[in-house]
């Protein structure tokens, strides 16, 4: 199984040789493997493709991707259209339990988040014009696992979600006035003046939300997600922008509501992860291009396995090096000439 990504912010066939089509071996043949489409971007045939990878050598300004993935992983669970990112697997939200979800940007964490948040129907990887994404055809895929029953609750209706999104700069875009009238239009569940007492946010309580800083934005976004009546909370990235003080009061109040209902956190902070969470699911691919949620794991094994870039039950390797924490300075420090000392 091959993906083809041709990204097309980047793909100039009118400032170019085409050189895709020009040394791509199969089209040498008389194959139509890589053609140029009617917006004017390449459009590559991935069941055509042999996965040389000369055009994407031969791109001049690097807009073709050539991956060749495990043949289990022939079916992408979402696809956003032909040559674009493919996600494979899912994450499984355990009732009463932190769900983490663990990896690096562009490998479809956030795609996941929508997808179980009901914001997004995924299309198993038909990106045909005239197919339209449905639960039935979904919920047919996913019959007899753990993730059905969850799946067919969104898909009715009946549940509940709150969502804390990843991109907080969107939040003035759709909302103007004061950040106490957007937390009053939130407050659900009757938390709303302790979540501003424990975020501190009493001071910005009478400013436009447009005047604030980025700190001051997140813990809003925070707050209204917490404040919120649902059956599931998600929380995409919640420490960015944040203190130590502030990520630690943010981790307390989502292990409180965590007691109470399923929560799923997207985090790169190990250390609050590692506070936070139950069972993790490790994500990755190559970003923009792929990407591949794992089965969930504990939380130590899952850090652990995301830190020595190998996963053990997939006998995967998704990084060259593993990431070492030193418990002891460098002995290259050490040789330096000394430049003051202190009694």
């Amino acid at each position: 199984m091959r993906i083809a990504v041709v990204h097309k912010d980047r793909c100039h066939s009118k400032k170019c040789g085409k050189e895709c089509i020009v040394y791509c071996p199969r089209v040498r043949t008389g194959d139509e493997t890589v053609v140029i489409g009617d917006d004017g971007k390449a459009v590559i045939s991935e069941e055509m493709c042999v996965g040389c990878g000369i055009c994407v050598k031969k791109c001049a300004f690097g807009a073709l991707d050539i991956v060749t993935l495990p043949q289990e992983l022939d079916y992408p669970t979402h696809r956003y259209g032909v040559n674009a990112f493919a996600l494979y697997g899912m994450a499984v939200p355990s009732e009463g339990k932190v769900t983490g979800l663990l990896g690096p940007n562009g490998v479809g964490k956030s795609t996941t988040v929508g997808i179980l948040s009901g914001q997004l129907i995924p299309n198993l990887g038909n990106v045909d014009a005239d197919y339209k994404a449905s639960w039935d055809a979904v919920l047919k895929e996913y019959a007899g696992t753990e993730l059905h029953d969850y799946l067919e609750l969104v898909s009715k209706g009946s549940v509940k979600t709150a969502v804390k999104p990843q991109y907080i700069d969107f939040i003035p875009k759709v909302f103007k006035g004061k950040v106490a009238d957007l937390m009053k239009s939130t407050d659900e569940r009757g938390k709303l003046e302790e979540y501003i007492r424990e975020l501190k946010l009493e001071s910005i309580l009478d400013r436009d939300i447009t005047t604030i800083s980025g700190g001051e934005l997140q813990r809003v976004a925070i707050t209204a997600c917490l404040s919120r009546k649902a059956d599931f909370y998600f929380l995409d990235e919640v420490t960015p922008y944040l203190d130590i003080y502030q990520r630690m009061a943010t981790a307390k109040l989502i292990r409180e509501i965590a007691a109470e209902k399923p929560v799923m956190i997207v985090e790169h902070d190990l250390a609050i992860l590692d506070m936070l969470a139950d069972n993790v699911h490790s994500a990755y691919g190559k970003p923009s291009v792929f990407g591949i949620i794992t089965r969930p794991t504990g939380v130590r094994i899952g850090i652990n396995q995301y830190l020595s870039g190998f996963l053990n039950e997939e006998n995967v390797r998704f990084r060259d090096t593993a990431v070492e924490f030193e418990t002891r300075a460098h002995e290259g420090l050490t040789d330096r000439e000394t430049l003051i000392e202190f009694p």
